[in-house]
């Protein structure tokens, strides 16, 4: 019987895995120059581990001869994945700190972000020309780097930044590509700051996140117990999201893994791109999963190289998925922008026998996964027996963990109460919120990392912890984090808006939610639900807009003026339960 490592195991296992991203990516230009690295869909380009270093370190030259200096955030808003990624390395390189914004974003929250950062520099590309123009008078921006897409590049667009810019500098990301400057060499530690990645709000804007390197390290750490170097890694989700740009693409140099990128998720392409990447390991987020499974089935459906897929949230159909796909391991867990990966558990879903073809796997075998599970204390479920919903399996080792009453006193398994952290070793959640001190003392208080997620640990002794709901404030709709605040603010920015409550409720496909947003107008005023929608459609991303709009003569309110959204909740699914029978 193999001995299960201890926290001080992990702990020393991690840090000797390499925690400075950019360390382990000069050791893959070092080690296999020539293997694949990045390989863009999109636009068929593939970039070797020694070519994307060459093309990153010119970047970061560029970028500090362009004034950018240890620290500084640079910010990258951009559908174009490949250029996501180029600007990611080359800020890291250049000592800059990288800072995504959500492309979905316009208006009020493109603006918030950009002023809340306030960075060096924003790269970009012109189809953001119209999007940015709306807001290029209320930042603070004094520069914009542009990558110009070539005529044959699938995101070409006649956009420009025209007249409205002419404040700006402009410079070409190719210019800074070409830059004959040295390469910059600034010493990265485990606890300088890598990222501001910025997360839903519930009582107020967003909070970036900051993230230092070891961060990044702990976040891929668990996951990359159960793959080599043999393994390819799929990526399809944005990188503006730790799940896309650290979870995926980043994790992929402590291995030498190739990834295979596109820029968004496609299910009537899916399967090609796996077939054309070899991809072995991926992530299906809520609404990918149904989307893949209402195509009817085939004799072939198994014939994929796929054999370790993670799921999020956990389905409860992960079974019958897994067994018509092939996918021999399903994983779990909980994942946050402040803490990282917290908790996993692995399903095997198809015991002695191959889900996937032997001729088609790679990686490593079903013996080998099973050993490291027991290795790392990762528990082995047999996917044929029911799993209770919301499972996340068990914590890192890394981390103490509590189920938190309102009091923050630690409750017992089978009681329902907030997710808390304490790590057992410096560096593995966030640093702080970006020029919020005091929403950190909150987050911190009593020396627990609140995480505002209501879990339990289940009372049948097998250590197992299942993700129960939101604490309040937020929801989660097609893969984001949406803040009620920000829906509620950006709906009640219309002038005869007076009030608005967003409340979420059980999505139509999936297993997310939906946004039902109830309206209170200005008194005299009046207003369609159509001119409603064309205002969201303005002033928000799609996924934030709501699907259901009720206006109501006054929202209820408690005797201190918060609106009982329970009862707007209860009203509209009372309302739907009663339309659908």
């Amino acid at each position: 019987m193999q001995e299960t490592m201890t926290p001080e195991q992990t702990f020393a296992a991690l840090v000797a895995e390499g925690d400075v991203v950019l360390d382990k990516l000069d050791e893959c230009a070092r080690t296999v120059p020539d293997k694949v690295f990045i390989h863009y869909g999109e636009d068929d380009i593939k970039l070797t581990f020694a070519e994307f270093k060459a093309r990153t370190d010119r970047i970061a030259a560029g970028l500090v001869a362009l004034g950018v200096t240890e620290g500084a955030p640079v910010s990258v808003l951009t559908r174009n994945s490949l250029l996501s990624a180029l600007a990611m390395f080359a800020i890291w390189r250049a000592g800059g700190i990288f800072a995504p914004v959500n492309f979905n974003f316009r208006g009020m929250l493109l603006s918030y972000q950009l002023k809340d950062t306030d960075p060096f520099t924003l790269i970009t590309d012109p189809s953001f020309a119209e999007v940015l123009g709306e807001v290029v008078d209320d930042i603070p921006l004094q520069r914009l780097v542009v990558h110009t897409p070539h005529p044959n590049d699938h995101d070409r667009t006649d956009d420009t930044f025209g007249a409205a810019f002419k404040r700006l500098e402009i410079v070409s990301f190719e210019s800074l590509a070409a830059s004959a400057a040295p390469v910059p060499n600034v010493p990265r530690g485990p606890f300088d700051l890598a990222n501001i990645v910025y997360t839903s709000g519930t009582t107020g804007p967003s909070k970036g996140v900051l993230q230092p390197f070891r961060w990044m390290n702990h976040y891929g750490f668990q996951t990359r117990q159960l793959t080599s170097s043999d393994d390819v890694i799929y990526c399809d989700l944005p990188l503006y999201h730790v799940g896309g740009a650290f979870f995926l693409l980043a994790r992929a140099v402590w291995q030498g893994n190739t990834v295979g990128l596109w820029d968004k998720f496609s299910p009537n392409k899916f399967w090609d791109r796996i077939r054309e990447c070899g991809a072995t390991s991926c992530v299906l987020l809520d609404v990918m999963v149904p989307y893949l499974m209402s195509v009817d089935p085939r004799a072939d459906d198994r014939a994929n190289t796929l054999n370790k897929v993670h799921m999020q949230p956990f389905p409860r159909n992960h079974h019958e998925v897994a067994r018509r796909f092939g996918f021999d391991f399903v994983t779990a867990g909980f994942g946050q922008t402040e803490s990282g990966s917290a908790f996993a558990v692995v399903i095997d879903q198809f015991g002695d026998e191959q889900g996937t073809p032997a001729a088609l796997w790679r990686g490593p075998s079903k013996a080998e996964i099973r050993a490291r599970c027991e290795a790392i204390g990762r528990p082995l479920l047999d996917g044929a027996q029911t799993l209770p919903k919301g499972l996340m399996g068990v914590p890192n080792p890394l981390f103490e963990v509590a189920i938190l009453d309102e009091d923050d006193n630690v409750l017992p398994p089978g009681q329902v109460g907030q997710l808390a952290f304490r790590p057992r070793f410096p560096g593995l959640l966030l640093q702080e919120y970006f020029r919020k001190p005091e929403a950190t003392i909150k987050v911190f208080r009593t020396c627990w990392f609140h995480t505002g997620d209501a879990c339990k640990q289940l009372d049948d002794g097998s250590g197992l912890y299942c993700f129960v709901d939101r604490m309040g404030g937020f929801f989660r709709v097609r893969g984001e984090n949406v803040s009620s605040y920000e829906v509620e603010a950006l709906i009640a920015s219309h002038a005869k808006v007076r009030a608005a409550a967003a409340v979420p409720i059980p999505a139509k496909v999936g297993s997310e939610e939906d946004i039902a947003v109830f309206v209170e107008l200005v008194t005299g005023e009046t207003l369609s639900e159509d001119e409603l929608r064309e205002h969201a459609k303005r002033v928000m991303p799609k996924y934030m807009q709501p699907a259901h709009i009720r206006f109501v003569p006054a929202l209820p309110v408690t005797p201190t003026n918060k609106v009982e959204k329970y009862k707007l909740k209860n009203q509209i699914l009372g309302e739907l339960n009663s339309s659908a029978s």
